[in-house]
């Protein structure tokens, strides 16, 4: 698998655990990242975030929109 395709992939597993973690379904969570550029940042940061659990990607995920303003995801994390 190249990199491209182990970023895609890492972005997919990111999306379908906070759908799990948060209680809400792929499309939303797919509009919450996309409204914040978070597949972005999840492929800016692979370098880093390939060496990293799924658990600790999501949790810099939630740092970074938490930092990017987005009430919602207080809301849903506690």
């Amino acid at each position: 698998m190249d990199e491209r395709q182990q970023i895609l992939y890492m972005q997919a597993r990111i999306i379908r655990l906070a759908s799990e973690r948060w209680n809400r379904s792929i499309p939303q969570i797919a509009e919450l990242f996309a409204e914040n550029d978070v597949l972005r940042y999840i492929e800016e940061g692979f370098g880093v975030f390939h060496v990293e659990g799924d658990e600790a990607v999501l949790e810099d995920v939630i740092t970074y929109l938490k930092n990017r303003g987005e009430g919602s995801i207080a809301e849903i994390n506690g």
